[in-house]
């Protein structure tokens, strides 16, 4: 693991940036498809960000945040503006306009969130999601994190490795895949309504050996804090080698079956948002290039890594041989 901790060579001075030149977004995609879809501008996001963050998150904060961070994944990188990764965030259920987000959320009710794990588990649970966290120590972690749309950012979040989770649950031999599932309150998320083709709730899957691996975490928090609702409180999924979209969040369901489960994106466009989705700077979008990324708050445009730059790690779980 101590490889993670090289400076990644993506990471370019600004100076050697390259303009922006690719229109990175899925407003053709969505439009395609009958939907609406709003702005994705970052040029309002300081402007727009407001004076909190998110303030039942800061009504919910306790002694558990900030959590110690873990050395191994403390690179000593330079962290995303924190405004500006509140402020831009794909979120469908709420608003296909990642500036809009944020607004839509104070009404989404996140306590109590009860919270099913089972499928092909010796041990389910059946619980609220306060009282699965408590059962685990919580650390923070520094990953990048890079969406399909060719931007990223570099963010501390807070939580547990999903291994920990799978251990207590205990999948039986069987068990291949896992199932990820998130809430569907049309009435608390208005982007549900406006979105009715969609396969709703939102889900997404791992196979068993990603969902294990040491840098799979699920995510109670970011910046020191409670999770903002913008980034998928109250429990996310990060898994930083692939695109943004594997990371599901506001799960309400965890699912370990043997078969491979069909995904909220790959049943929309198979051929742009496959299953795997693993992030390759040679294997490019339809629609655009993979091989750069925009940095969300400053604009930077830098080299994208294979695998995000942990193919070190993880290369392993997809050799052929």
């Amino acid at each position: 693991m101590a490889n993670l901790m090289r400076r990644p060579a993506w990471q370019l001075p600004a100076r050697l940036a390259t303009p922006e030149k690719m229109f990175l977004n899925r407003r053709r995609f969505l439009k395609e498809m009958g939907f609406c879809l709003g702005g994705l501008g970052v040029g309002t996001i300081t402007s727009a960000f407001g004076a909190a963050l998110d303030t039942d998150a800061a009504k919910n904060s306790s002694t558990r945040y900030p959590a110690p961070r873990n050395k191994t994944f403390n690179p000593g990188w330079r962290l995303t503006n924190e405004k500006a990764a509140a402020s831009y965030n794909n979120f469908y259920e709420f608003s296909a306009s990642k500036e809009d987000v944020r607004k839509l959320v104070p009404p989404f009710e996140i306590s109590p969130w009860p919270i099913q794990i089972g499928g092909l588990v010796q041990k389910p649970l059946a619980l609220d999601v306060q009282e699965l966290i408590e059962q685990f120590p919580l650390e923070e972690r520094v990953y990048r994190f890079r969406c399909v749309e060719a931007w990223a950012m570099i963010v501390p979040w807070t939580g547990f490795p999903f291994s920990k989770l799978i251990e207590k649950v205990a999948p039986k031999s069987e068990a291949r895949f896992v199932r990820l599932e998130s809430f569907h309150r049309p009435e608390q998320a208005p982007g549900i309504k406006q979105l009715p083709q969609s396969p709703w709730p939102y889900v997404e899957g791992l196979r068993l050996d990603e969902a294990v691996h040491p840098l799979t975490i699920l995510v109670t928090g970011v910046y020191g804090k409670p999770l903002p609702k913008q980034h998928g409180a109250p429990l996310r999924l990060i898994v930083p080698w692939k695109y943004g979209y594997k990371s599901i969040k506001s799960i309400t369901k965890i699912d370990f079956v043997s078969e491979q489960p069909a995904t909220f994106w790959e049943t929309l466009a198979p051929d742009e948002y496959p299953f795997q989705s693993n992030v390759n700077p040679k294997m490019t979008h339809p629609r655009w290039s993979q091989a750069t990324e925009r940095l969300i708050d400053t604009g930077d445009r830098v080299r994208t890594q294979l695998y995000n730059g942990y193919g070190d790690s993880v290369a392993r779980l997809y050799s052929s041989g």
